[in-house]
């Protein structure tokens, strides 16, 4: 199907989405082109009317950071310090997006600092504790403190109270870990 490029720019800044992939355009646009497609998209980041952060991915002007976290490494969720640090379970400020991937790796992009750590496909792929929400995917604070623990043993954590305890029962057995789920419930009984 041929779109015009009044077509495709109206149909991403209709779209609720703000960060978007060559892919996720032509699914938009129906355009099978992707040279076609994609020569259109560098025009509109040469004249602003998007932006270009990483190769291959395209936002509106006003995008989310959180959302471009997802879409740059697919399967990921935020997860560990950033969503741990929002729920009151850890008071030490950092103002990186922390999020679990398949590989582990920190980027700098317009001034906001990602981070990914690698943790088992197994687990990254089981949805369990983890919401969408705004095109956003989002751990639960309560996968997030068994995402930290899994990848780091030794890790301090100020208020356990702010769990569901009974949620990181429920949580336990997808990371398919003895040493872990003694851990946890060391944590938990204190």
């Amino acid at each position: 199907m041929y779109s015009s490029q009044k077509d495709i720019i109206w149909l991403i800044y209709n779209n609720p989405s703000t960060v978007f992939t060559l892919s996720s355009v032509a699914l938009l646009s129906g355009e099978v082109n992707f040279k076609s497609l994609n020569q259109k998209l560098n025009y509109f980041v040469r004249t602003g009317k998007l932006l270009n952060p990483r190769k291959g991915i395209y936002t509106k002007p006003e995008y989310d950071t959180l959302e471009l976290s997802c879409v740059l490494y697919t399967p990921s969720y935020i997860s560990l310090e950033f969503v741990l640090q929002k729920a009151g379970v850890i008071f030490q400020y950092d103002s990186s997006i922390t999020a679990v991937s398949y590989l582990s790796r920190s980027l700098e992009i317009d001034g906001h600092t990602i981070s990914y750590r690698k943790i088992k496909n197994e687990i990254l792929i089981d949805l369990s504790g983890i919401k969408r929400i705004d095109n956003i995917n989002i751990a639960s604070p309560e996968r997030a403190f068994l995402d930290m623990l899994y990848l780091n043993r030794s890790y301090y954590f100020d208020n356990i109270r702010a769990l569901d305890t009974s949620m990181i029962q429920r949580l336990l057995p997808m990371y398919d870990s003895k040493s872990l789920t003694e851990r946890a419930l060391k944590y938990i009984k204190k």
